[in-house]
């Protein structure tokens, strides 16, 4: 029994020494592999001269991924005919279809498309590069694409260069050089010759890697670029844990120059006009969409109906949109509307001309089918009826009538400087102020406030009647303020809003409460002037970039009252029109769009607490402005394998040195 208990006590030992060393050795499995794949071999060499071969291989130490070469791999000069690129094993061969040009540098940049195929190590930023003459072109300039309306970096925009610095290069042809930008918004351009350019920003839609379309994003300016580079070193940061640093060294390199170029790129307002769509959703609207509006209405010939007083208008602000309201019932129930429609359209010239279209307007649903659920409805109500009179509960002997179905956005808590919408589904034919009451809480007593109903809608000319369909309710006061601290309700009697079909509103009453003013802030901003005798636009925005506040100066000052506490950002932009709405800008007319920068920082305000700023947007690089915090392009954060050695290290307590420290 003895020998028994002392060979069991040596087999427990035994296991628990081995489980103690296997948990030291590898706590959690080994270590990553995070040295990225190596180019071994080229054929041509990289950087060879009197390259006449138009297929490339490369060799690499180990398995590789190629990701996306089609879109991520980018070759200088622009191919016309699309290259052949493939990856398997440890191999990556490109073919060239379009013949090479003499005394040429050509490189192909694979940006982040190489990974070993174990951990995902990217290559990172790999460029390989020959030449068809007896010389290389080793110049580089960057810098950034950002979004010349909200400053949202740009990913997968062209960016190229011109030596040839007249405007009309970028309209007729190709780029001579060209990158693509990252998920960061920047570019490199490798290969380039010494010499002087302009760089251009292009969204190339049809593949010919020049401007030939509005609807392709640019960006332009009129700086002459020079190429340069100068001897220079960079800090490098040796890690011991993901916390603390080991040690920081200097690495000597070459600086080329321009590195900060950033170009702010826009869309062209969509000119071109044609007809996008016709529907007839609802069997009482005929509604037409446009590419861009016009004032000069279209005309309307019916066919198979009277088109004389048969409508009334309801127009978007831009007049892209034009809701055609029919006034008689009687071609509300008529399924068909054949009609000649003449509007103006952008022909093959750009130049508008009269266009006519005969057209077939179909309910969405028949008049058969409508009635049908009508019946099914008056059904259901009956039975339901009958039920409630069996049981003696009370009951009606007619189906009442459906009322106007309002939208009256009232908040429970209102700013001072807010207001009450009133939104109709359809015109309204009458709307009867006496029935609408508007009323303050003073001590304990309801009242009467006087209120200003300002009707909302698109002035035709008179070509048409106007529908009447949204309303603003205010105060009437100087400032059209309502009371801060106060209570307010607002009572609608039955009827006091008629639509053209005779549906009344029914009885509405809301209750709101306007904030105090020690709830709330102000934020004040003076902008150092960028421009002369220009006026600003400034935005105070929420998360999500929408705006809270927007306001205009003439002089930089720029103050939003009545705010609630929150974080918020500011936003301006340089209203050059005095429209106040930004605008973006046109390249025939060597137009940028107007100029708009962020504040840098978050805002937090604070009941009763206001803040005043001041704020200079050329002290800080301009693709560095907005921040990071309403950034919808997102970095990828994916966990480095170096960061995940640096935590084993931590935990045997050793000294980490990455093998690769980017």
């Amino acid at each position: 029994m003895k020998h028994q208990l002392i060979f069991l006590s040596l087999i427990i030992t035994t296991l628990l020494m081995t489980a103690g060393c296997a948990r030291m050795g590898q706590p959690d499995g080994g270590w990553y592999d995070e040295t990225p794949p190596k180019v071994v071999s080229c054929r041509p060499a990289d950087k060879s001269t009197n390259v006449n071969s138009k297929k490339i291989i490369i060799e690499f130490d180990e398995y590789i991924k190629l990701d996306n070469p089609s879109e991520k791999v980018v070759i200088s000069p622009p191919q016309q005919e699309v290259p052949d690129i493939k990856g398997a094993g440890r191999t990556i061969t490109v073919t060239l279809v379009d013949s090479l040009i003499p005394n040429t540098t050509y490189t192909v940049d694979f940006s982040d498309a190489i990974s070993d195929n174990n951990e995902n190590n990217p290559l990172g930023n790999y460029t390989y590069c020959f030449s068809t003459g007896d010389h290389i072109d080793t110049l580089e300039v960057s810098g950034y694409v950002v979004d010349a309306e909200n400053m949202e970096p740009i990913k997968g925009i062209f960016v190229g260069l011109y030596n040839n610095l007249n405007d009309t290069a970028f309209t007729t042809t190709p780029m001579l050089r060209y990158s693509s930008t990252d998920e960061e918004g920047h570019f490199v351009v490798k290969g380039v010759a010494p010499g002087d350019y302009r760089a251009f920003a292009l969204k190339d839609l049809d593949g010919n890697y020049f401007f030939s379309q509005k609807g392709e994003q640019i960006a332009f300016n009129h700086d002459i670029i020079t190429p340069s580079c100068k001897p220079d070193f960079r800090q490098d940061t040796i890690w011991r844990d993901t916390l603390h640093i080991d040690n920081i060294t200097k690495t000597g390199y070459t600086h080329f120059l321009p590195d900060d170029i950033v170009l702010k790129a826009f869309t062209e307002k969509q000119t071109d006009r044609y007809l996008i769509k016709k529907d007839r959703t609802d069997a009482e609207c005929l509604a037409f969409y446009f590419s861009y509006g016009n004032p000069q209405l279209p005309d309307i010939k019916g066919l198979n109906f009277d088109e004389k007083d048969a409508f009334i208008l309801q127009a978007s602000e831009k007049r892209d949109t034009l809701k055609y309201w029919l006034r008689d019932t009687t071609l509300v129930k008529q399924d068909t509307l054949n009609l000649l429609f003449t509007y103006l359209k952008t022909d093959s010239t750009g130049v508008l001309q009269s266009q006519t279209d005969t057209l077939e307007m179909l309910a969405k649903t028949s008049y058969e089918k409508r009635m049908k659920e009508k019946a099914k409805e008056l059904e259901k109500w009956t039975k339901e009826q009958e039920k409630a009179r069996k049981k003696g509960k009370p009951f009606l002997t007619e189906m009442p009538v459906k009322p106007l179905d309002l939208n009256i956005n009232v908040q429970s808590e209102m700013m001072p400087d807010g207001y009450i919408s009133i939104i109709s589904p359809t015109p309204l034919q009458t709307v009867d102020t006496t029935k609408i009451h508007l009323k303050v809480k003073v001590d304990t007593l309801w009242h009467d406030v006087r209120y200003i109903l300002k009707e909302q809608f698109v002035d035709v000319e008179e070509q048409m009647s106007s529908a009447r369909m949204k309303y603003i309710l205010q105060p009437d006061s100087t400032d059209f303020l309502w009371t801060p601290g106060k209570q307010y309700s607002l009572q609608t009697d039955s009827a006091a809003f008629v639509d053209i079909y005779g549906k009344a509103s029914k009885d509405i009453k809301k209750g709101m409460k306007i904030r105090s003013l020690e709830s709330m802030t102000s934020v004040s901003i003076h902008v150092a002037m960028l421009e002369e005798s220009a006026a600003y636009v400034g935005q105070l925005l929420e998360q999500g970039e929408k705006i809270n506040k927007q306001v205009s100066s003439t002089n930089g000052n720029l103050k939003f009252e009545y705010v609630k506490p929150g974080i918020y950002f500011i936003r301006i932009f340089v209203d050059n029109n005095g429209n106040g709405v930004w605008d973006t800008g046109n390249y025939a007319a060597d137009q940028q769009a107007e100029a708009v920068y962020y504040y840098p920082e978050k805002i937090e305000c604070k009941e009763h607490w206001p803040i005043e700023l001041n704020w200079n947007p050329m002290n800080i690089p301009y693709n560095k402005l907005k921040p990071s915090a309403l950034k919808k392009t997102k970095t990828e954060k994916k966990k480095k394998i170096k960061n995940l050695n640096a935590e084993r290290a931590l935990k045997l307590g050793i000294t980490y040195i990455p093998k690769n420290n980017q």
